[in-house]
């Protein structure tokens, strides 16, 4: 077979090289975390103006994620990554300083459109290096996403309170994702031996599935409907975490980041075991456990007035949503007769819509009502989404 020809050295490489990006993506984007209610003061704005602002960061996000599928089909996915590492890099620094709430709406959507393209990318790059090692490796991958979203939302706040201006954590913040990005770009694998890859695992002719109706495919949209939602109780814990506890806690603002920490840690620990508990049990377990394990913790987190017993809740957030979206992508990476090259694509970009509606819709429920109130529409979610793939097989049918 074709897949003999890529040496099993070659794909332990790019098992670590698609981590290291993984880790950029997480490191990148969790450095907006404890930034949230820096911005929010700087420019003077409520809750509703905020996730109007916000939508900007998902809008540039889901526009260039389909985007993203088509410059990794022409050039291959490793040289789109280190675009997208490339441009996250550049737009960090800007997010700190930044006082025009004009001018923070376009460095938002740049930012996001770098997220876009290095998780679009990335994901379909580990779909590519799972299909060819034969074992499970996305809950693995997704871990180190989780790591970097501890050590971004730790590390601005701790160089912070050790003296660095927020410029100058972001810049230390920057020079390390170079760093990382730079060093493992060489192993991940080139657009011919994606190919090869694509080429044995791809059973769909052209000429009968045009692409626009794979993207529509029911099994899908599905997925994707779940990812939307699962993304979306992500993003409320990346983008509102700071804002609650710091509002809604009295936690100072250069700790208000903890929310975001704890979840992130809690997520990277669960996914470092997630490809052995997905191989145990099965997919289904886990995305119904895990939605209302997730819905529990956002429980604990509204329902209880104390800090501690908050960081819990956003502990049993994170080890419910843990191995969820990689359970996601696996499936979506399976399906019969759509290829992986389009289905993640898709799959990502209805996901990340959840990133685009989410933070707009959190400001405008909170508005109304209350951060707390906001945060219990997202359990809500949640319990719809184990409740619906608990009858995937039904609702896929509908």
């Amino acid at each position: 077979m074709e897949m003999q020809r890529i040496k099993r050295n070659e794909i332990k490489q790019a098992i670590w090289a698609t981590k290291s990006a993984f880790l950029v993506c997480g490191l990148g984007i969790s450095c907006w975390a404890p930034m949230v209610p820096f911005a929010k003061e700087r420019l003077a704005l409520n809750d509703a103006d905020l996730g109007l602002l916000l939508l900007l960061l998902g809008l540039g996000a889901i526009i260039m994620m389909p985007v993203s599928g088509i410059l990794s089909a022409k050039f291959g996915s490793r040289k789109v990554i280190l675009v997208g590492a490339l441009l996250v890099a550049a737009m960090l620094p800007p997010l700190m300083l930044t006082t025009s709430v004009s001018t923070m709406a376009v460095v938002l959507f740049f930012f996001g459109s770098g997220m876009g393209v290095i998780d679009a990318a990335m994901n379909a790059h580990g779909v590519q290096v799972q299909n060819a090692y034969g074992k499970p490796i996305m809950s693995s991958l997704h871990g180190l996403y989780s790591v970097g979203g501890l050590f971004g939302a730790l590390g601005i706040g701790f160089l912070m309170k050790w003296g660095l201006t927020p410029m100058w954590a972001a810049i230390g913040v920057s020079t390390l994702l170079l760093l990382i990005i730079g060093i493992n770009y060489k192993f991940l694998f080139n657009k011919a031996t994606e190919q090869t890859i694509i080429d044995e695992f791809n059973t769909v002719k052209s000429e009968t599935n045009s692409k626009v109706k794979l993207w529509f495919n029911g099994r899908v949209l599905f997925i994707g409907m779940l990812c939307f939602i699962a993304f979306l109780s992500e993003g409320a814990v990346l983008d509102w975490s700071a804002v609650f506890l710091q509002n809604n806690r009295g936690v100072s603002n250069e700790m208000s980041g903890m929310g975001y920490a704890s979840f992130s840690v809690a997520m990277a620990i669960m996914r470092l075991f997630g490809d052995r508990i997905v191989s145990r049990f099965n997919g289904r377990l886990v995305v119904i456990s895990g939605g209302l394990v997730a819905a529990s913790g956002m429980a604990v987190v509204v329902f209880t007035p104390w800090v501690a017993t908050a960081l819990l809740g956003f502990v049993l957030w994170g080890l419910g949503m843990a191995n969820v979206v990689p359970v996601f992508f696996s499936e979506g990476g399976r399906l019969k007769n759509v290829p992986a090259t389009i289905a993640i694509p898709a799959i990502t970009t209805i996901g990340y819509a959840g990133l685009l509606t989410g933070p707009a819709m959190l400001g405008f429920i909170s508005n109304a009502f209350t951060l707390p109130v906001a945060f219990a529409f997202c359990g809500v979610l949640l319990i719809i989404m184990a409740v619906s793939y608990a009858f995937k097989s039904r609702v896929e049918k509908c």
